[in-house]
């Protein structure tokens, strides 16, 4: 699935500007390609993308996928594992549209890593894997994650991401940190913690970001902060909650579980007529160039 991905990449780069750039899409939008999977254990493969790239994995958009599935009548209820160019992660699809997911194993390779960014001075933070690759750091003081300061958290978490290309801070492998992640404390109780995360393509997360929750729980469990039998409850922006608990993995880290829900908002047939002058999208700014 990671060829696939590739392929994907290098060769179809034009379906995923069609589908979730302007005019048909938005910054915020993922699209998730369902492919035959390699693993016949498996149910479907899948492909994640977004409005600048191709993603690593995505766990909001894989408790989505669950929902369709079953929508589109492909999957019953109950235990099905998908095939995602991280890895294979198994979707648990209960009544009402939630959703568990078992994900990759996630790890934390950097802690206390700093970096300095305007306005705000130094950034202390850690660096982890949860599906794709992740600073995550409190916000600054001052800075509170609401809804009506996103301009100033997503020139801080831009800021943070531009700093740490700076000064060459990256994931294993020189794998890029392409997501940041703020927290904050929760401002109800229905949360152990309220997060900011900023997406490759300078859109903010609406949900509480599934591979940033896995990141997390990666760090906490590293600083022995959170044990199997302990569900933390995550919080994105808009105050929906994201449920995790973890297991110890075998080779190091800890294997997430992930527990949301997803809902069916429509049906829609998207049309490419090349003549239109943006037949296959408005690319973003933030669209890096391939050869």
């Amino acid at each position: 699935m990671a060829e696939k991905r590739v392929f994907f990449r290098e060769e179809m780069d034009w379906l995923r500007t069609a589908v979730v750039c302007e005019p048909r899409g938005h910054d915020a939008m993922v699209g998730a390609l369902i492919c035959a999977p390699l693993d016949s254990s498996c149910v479907c493969g899948v492909i994640f993308f977004n409005n600048v790239d191709v993603l690593n994995g995505c766990i909001h958009a894989t408790i989505g996928l669950a929902v369709t599935l079953h929508h589109l009548g492909r999957i019953a209820l109950g235990a099905h594992r998908i095939e995602t160019p991280t890895g294979v992660v198994t979707i648990t699809l209960m009544e009402g549209g939630k959703v568990t997911v078992k994900n990759v194993r996630s790890y934390r390779i950097k802690t206390t890593t700093k970096v300095s960014i305007p306005n705000y001075g130094e950034i202390s933070g850690d660096v982890a894997w949860g599906g794709n690759w992740f600073f995550l750091a409190n916000a600054p003081l001052g800075v509170a994650i609401e809804l009506q300061n996103i301009e100033e958290l997503t020139r801080v978490s831009w800021d943070i991401r531009e700093a740490l290309t700076a000064e060459k801070i990256t994931g294993d492998d020189g794998g890029e940190i392409d997501h940041v992640e703020l927290f904050a404390p929760p401002t109800n109780d229905s949360a152990d913690s309220k997060n900011f995360v900023l997406c490759p393509g300078k859109a903010y997360d609406r949900s509480p970001c599934g591979t940033g929750t896995s990141a997390k729980l990666a760090c906490l469990a590293a600083d022995g902060l959170l044990s199997e039998t302990q569900t933390w409850r995550q919080a994105g922006i808009l105050d929906t909650v994201f449920e995790g608990q973890i297991r110890k993995h075998p080779d190091g880290g800890i294997s997430p579980i992930i527990t949301g829900s997803a809902f069916i908002t429509a049906e829609a047939d998207l049309l490419l007529d090349p003549e239109a002058p943006f037949a296959f999208g408005i690319s973003s700014p933030h669209t890096p160039t391939h050869d």
